[in-house]
């Protein structure tokens, strides 16, 4: 069986790939509208890269649909 490695991203590597701050990741996390990050340590999180590379393409879909409409 094969197992399929993820990539984990730090918060700065989130940020390079969406358009908010650290506080508005960390607000839509608490409205469940943005993936939440995993435990790596004791003081770090980190997020699965698909995950948000999931939530990029919902968003590209989403803005592309109500721009059709």
């Amino acid at each position: 069986m094969s197992e399929k490695h993820q990539r984990l991203l730090r918060l700065t590597e989130v940020r390079c790939r969406v358009p908010y701050s650290r506080s508005t990741i960390y607000q839509l996390i608490s409205q469940g509208k943005f993936p939440k990050p995993i435990s790596i340590g004791e003081r770090g999180v980190a997020w699965v890269e698909s995950e948000i590379d999931e939530w990029i393409n919902a968003k590209i879909e989403s803005g592309r649909a109500g721009a059709s409409a």
